[in-house]
Formats: structure tokens, C-alpha cells, sequence
């Protein structure tokens, strides 16, 4: 069992890096800000909070994004869902329910999993840490760029996001202390991703 943990802020790259890293190495592909979407997703359907409904619904991860069994892989990723999921994240019942589901699926295989606290909180343990970061203007253009939306409204919800994300009492994101942190925002996709295989490669 191998398990590389992927951590930083919005727009970092995160999601397409671990992916791709996963790909060649041959190991599976762990979103955990999706599995968060969805529940964001699941409340915002039902008109509820997120905790009312984290511990009942039915998440499955991978290629595509599968809420109580209804493909959700695009809906996930609008701003409304965006927002109510940086909220969802915040909320210690939430995190609680979802690192289970986490713990769970990682505990057999071989993972590349990415999010706010895999290093920290979800895989402590993990083999390899990552934590990717970029500049605030490079990560707000990467995420107008994949939406199609304005990079100045991006930039302000990110920073709320950041803000949230960074100072919740609960699993608030930072590095863990033997992570090692690439800034991505002068380097190309595939740099990253050569990066981050060199230092799995390394360990191995």
C-alpha cells in the first residue's frame, strides 16, 4: 500500500497534477474536494445543511463523480457548488463523515489523493507529501480559464476561500511538516507532474 498525499489552495493544479501522477504511476486517483462538492451538492438539492446529510449519502470517486449513483462529474464544478463546498468543508461534522469515507477507501491500494488535509489530518502517514502552490493571480486565472468566467471574480472568491479554508478551527489547510511544497506558477504542467513522480520514484 502506497499512498501519495496532494494538499494546497484553490487552483493550485491539484486535481490535474494528481491525476496525471496517478496515471503514470499506475496507482488510483483520490479527489476529496469533490467528495465535498457532492455533499454540498446533495444539500443544496434537499434545501438542507451539509451535516444533515454527509453521513447518508452514497459518494464514489474516480473517473467520474457518482452521487447516490447519478452521474455528477459537471455539476459539481459550478461556482454555486464551489462556494457551498469551501462552507461544507468548514463544518467539523462534514469533515468528520467524509474522512472516514476517505480512510477507508485508502487504506488498500496504491492512492495519489488530493485535497486540504491529506498530509495532516486524512493520511498522516502517507509515504510521499506534496504541497502545491501558486501565485493568487496564476490560480484564479487557471480556474477562469477552466469555467469560462471573469478572472477578477474568481480572484475574490478565492480569497474567501483561502480565508475559510486557512482558518477554520477543524483541519484548516496548511502543509504538513515533512511536505515538500513546489510553487507552480512559473512551472508547466508536465514539470509538476515530473516533479512530483520524481519524489515518489525517490521514495520507492
Amino acid at each position: 500500500m502506497t499512498v501519495v498525499a496532494i494538499d494546497g489552495p484553490a487552483g493550485a493544479g491539484k486535481s490535474s497534477v494528481a491525476r496525471a501522477v496517478a496515471a503514470e504511476l499506475g496507482f488510483t486517483y483520490l479527489d476529496s474536494g469533490a467528495m465535498y462538492r457532492a455533499v454540498a451538492l446533495a444539500a443544496l438539492r434537499a434545501g438542507v445543511g451539509p451535516a444533515q446529510v454527509a453521513e447518508t449519502v452514497s459518494i464514489e470517486v474516480g473517473e467520474r463523480v457518482l452521487l447516490d449513483g447519478r452521474d455528477v462529474t459537471a455539476e459539481i464544478r459550478s461556482p454555486e457548488v464551489s462556494e457551498a463546498a469551501s462552507v461544507a468543508a468548514s463544518l467539523p461534522a462534514v469533515r468528520a463523515a467524509m474522512v472516514v469515507q476517505q480512510r477507508r477507501l485508502l487504506g488498500h491500494g496504491h492512492w495519489v489523493a488530493e485535497g486540504r488535509d491529506i498530509g495532516t489530518v486524512v493520511a498522516p502517514e502517507a509515504e510521499v507529501k506534496v504541497f502545491l502552490t501558486a501565485s493568487p493571480e496564476a490560480r484564479a486565472k487557471r480556474r477562469a480559464d477552466e469555467l469560462g468566467i471573469d478572472p477578477t471574480t474568481v480572484l475574490a472568491e478565492q480569497a474567501i476561500r483561502d480565508q475559510r479554508d486557512s482558518e477554520r478551527e477543524h483541519s484548516p489547510l496548511r502543509a504538513a511538516g515533512d511536505a515538500v511544497s513546489v510553487d507552480t506558477t512559473d512551472l508547466s504542467f508536465d514539470e509538476v507532474v515530473a516533479r512530483v513522480v520524481a519524489l515518489v520514484n525517490a521514495r520507492r
